[in-house]
């Protein structure tokens, strides 16, 4: 069975005759699957109302289990963004009532951000339809190969998290 970067790579051989096909045609389909799934998310959540940084945001409130709270700081930092970035996204997400701030009781100083139930409801709608679009991606192979497949792809992960 053909796909599309077959195409791809035939041309770059004829054009390329040093290149390594068998590395491009990795690279590019890994590629093609990344903007396949972001498009997909990108369109699931907007039936839900939401844009990804948003998402991000509820999840890693959510992640953090009950009570569903963290610090601005510390949410900044688990999601690589600057303390200003940060406001402006709980201050978006606070207009929707999906995120409420208020000041730590122990430490009056201290701002606290909380998902409310209506931040935990639309998450686990917009996880639900995330994790069918997936799920859908990933039946397209049998159970071996998807063992086969996760194999392969914490070996690529793990050199990457050793540079």
């Amino acid at each position: 069975m053909k796909d599309s970067i077959d195409a791809h790579v035939e041309l770059w051989s004829r054009e390329l005759p040093v290149m390594d096909l068998r590395v491009e045609g990795i690279a590019t389909r890994l590629q093609v699957l990344g903007r396949y799934l972001d498009r997909r998310r990108d369109a699931v959540l907007a039936e839900h109302g939401l844009q990804w940084w948003g998402f991000k945001t509820l999840h890693m409130l959510r992640r953090g289990g009950a009570p569903y709270q963290s610090t601005p700081g510390r949410l900044a930092t688990q999601l690589g963004l600057s303390p200003a970035a940060m406001t402006n996204r709980l201050d978006a997400l606070e207009k929707k009532r999906y995120v409420a701030r208020h000041h730590d009781r122990d430490d009056r100083r201290k701002v606290v951000a909380t998902l409310t139930h209506a931040g935990l409801l639309i998450w686990e709608q917009a996880l639900g339809d995330i994790t069918k679009v997936e799920v859908d991606l990933v039946n397209q192979l049998p159970p071996a190969e998807q063992d086969q497949l996760t194999v392969l792809l914490r070996t690529l992960v793990h050199s990457t998290e050793q540079q």
